[in-house]
């Protein structure tokens, strides 16, 4: 090796070092720990409607997040808070939710979580897909979250 092509491989292993220790990529097993930590949360995040407790249900939407609703989006957590909260009036929940598919992006920063949303008595009337962002803090929280009619699709 010449004393160039040696500097050349010595940063070139530098660089691979500094993305793997900034997150940039994790190996599957990793990918696999990540995704049972967002279906944890969105299974928690899910019990606050459950548990008809407000005040939880903001911890697990960022700040800058964005839901869709019937009419027009809810931007940051104050409003999505503001919009949600009389779903959590009354004494039972008027819908459910819970992942059945979740996939974690190789950087291990951005998940989607997908499932059926369920009324009362247990019967499937939409699906939901959230995108989770996990922050500085390391908790990951809602950036994205958008229901629809159940699909059809196999």
């Amino acid at each position: 090796m010449t004393e160039r092509s040696t500097g050349v491989f010595i940063a070139a292993l530098l660089t691979a070092g500094a993305l793997a220790a900034s997150g940039w990529a994790f190996a599957a097993e990793d990918l696999t720990a990540l995704a049972t930590q967002v279906r944890d949360r969105e299974r928690a995040f899910a019990k606050t409607l459950a548990d008809r407790d407000h005040a939880a249900f903001g911890t697990f939407v960022a700040e800058e997040a964005l839901f869709f609703g019937q009419s027009e989006p809810l931007r940051g957590r104050a409003k999505v808070s503001e919009g949600w909260k009389p779903l959590y009036e009354g004494k039972d929940a008027p819908f459910s939710w819970e992942p059945t598919q979740v996939e974690v992006l190789e950087s291990g920063t951005l998940a989607l979580s997908t499932g059926p949303v369920r009324d009362p008595k247990g019967t499937v009337t939409g699906t939901f897909q959230s995108i989770w962002r996990r922050e500085a803090d390391g908790q990951w929280r809602v950036i994205f979250d958008k229901g629809c009619p159940p699909c059809k699709c196999p």
